[in-house]
């Protein structure tokens, strides 16, 4: 019996800490895919959709320590035309310096990194809009055509000449990150967008780029100083507040649904503990005859179960340990369907703090179990003390 509840601690401990792992890795790796992508912070303005910036606020935030880029951005959903292939897509004016970031050239699949040469825009595709385009940097014989209403024009129901501002630009590149943003966006430099959407000096954010490897944790609290309260200002995470938010709920959800699965297994140690209590009645009068109370009776029980709990704690963690780090080695355990994930094996990170939110729960639930158990020896003795009157 002892050995049955170990076990049944011993695999609900493994399964909290591969599950978390392995949520923890998934939250990694979009977390990843979303950074490499996503400018360090990003400030948009609390109401209106487009801005002019402060000559100044530009020059304080470009001396704040750190900061290697402040790339002006305009946005705005534009209709993409090559050939008789139509595509919805945003485009994103962005500075022409992004293209010597190595961490944007690093996502380029198709072509080289280049939004400005020779005095001439170009164009850096999403994946998913280079396929809804049929368009590569290589198949590129004639530029793209770029569609928007024109923001200037005047509403003629007769003649719509006029009614879309029309531009073509080449393609250069294309990149891949995440499905959601290379269906969306294509990156062209800010002045070709200002240029379509009939702008001067008017952006949508402002996004600033830290030096590889910085972590300055007032640095948001300088720029919202700096910009003030008119402007929002936001990291990686409040770009994705949603996303972020819904992988914690689905990990913490899953936590419980496996501490309430490992309650339902403590109910063997409660098992065991009472078989115990049962079989050792001799033994429990021999000591209540030799001066033992009743409370030290309880508590040889009580550590029984403990000792049960942190044998099936300790090896059920150690278990979860081993196999996530080969899964993190070998990624012996698939995804399946090869090739349509960007990754092929389950990725797993282990965070020392859930380790000790797992071992912590599991020795509390283990608790609560022995304690329930011990507390029945003087039933269990009422109960044998009026069958055996009764037999008498």
């Amino acid at each position: 019996m002892s050995i049955i509840a170990t076990a049944g601690v011993f695999v609900g401990a493994a399964a909290l800490v591969i599950v978390l792992s392995v949520f923890n890795g998934f939250e990694s790796l979009v977390t990843n895919l979303y950074n490499t992508f996503d400018a360090d912070y990003v400030i948009t303005p609390k109401s209106g959709k487009t801005f002019v910036p402060d000559s100044m606020q530009l020059i304080a935030i470009n001396q704040l320590q750190n900061v290697a880029l402040v790339s002006e951005v305009l946005e705005e959903n534009v209709l993409l035309k090559n050939g008789d292939k139509q595509y919805f897509a945003t485009i994103k004016g962005v500075s022409p310096a992004l293209q010597n970031m190595e961490s944007l050239q690093k996502l380029i699949v198709d072509g080289t990194l280049k939004l400005e040469a020779g005095g001439l825009p170009y164009a850096c595709l999403g994946q998913g809009v280079a396929i809804g385009l049929s368009l590569s940097s290589s198949n590129s014989l004639f530029p793209l055509t770029v569609y928007v209403p024109n923001r200037l024009g005047k509403p003629d129901l007769v003649n719509t000449a006029n009614a879309f501002k029309i531009l073509s630009i080449n393609v250069s590149s294309v990149y891949s990150v995440q499905q959601d943003v290379d269906a969306k966006y294509f990156l062209v430099p800010i002045s070709f967008a200002r240029e379509l959407l009939s702008y001067t000096k008017q952006v949508s954010a402002l996004e600033i780029y830290q030096k590889n490897n910085v972590v300055d944790t007032d640095f948001q609290d300088k720029l919202k100083q700096i910009v003030g309260v008119a402007f929002v200002v936001k990291n990686k995470q409040q770009q994705h507040e949603l996303l972020y938010k819904i992988m914690k709920s689905e990990k913490w959800a899953v936590f419980f649904i496996l501490v309430f699965i490992l309650i339902v297994a403590s109910f063997n140690v409660i098992g065991s503990l009472t078989m115990l209590i049962i079989d050792k009645k001799k033994d429990i009068a021999i000591l209540k005859s030799m001066g033992a109370t009743m409370q030290t009776i309880k508590n040889i029980f009580l550590l029984q179960g403990m000792l049960i709990t942190i044998c099936g704690a300790i090896g059920g963690i150690s278990l979860g340990l081993i196999v996530c780090f080969l899964q993190e080695q070998y990624g012996f355990i698939g995804l399946g369907s090869s090739g349509s994930f960007v990754v092929d094996a389950y990725p797993v990170k282990i965070i020392a703090i859930d380790i000790l939110y797992v071992l912590a729960t599991v020795l509390f639930i283990g608790f609560l179990a022995s304690l329930i158990a011990s507390r029945n020896i003087a039933k269990i003795e009422e109960d044998g003390l009026a069958a055996t009157i009764k037999q008498e």
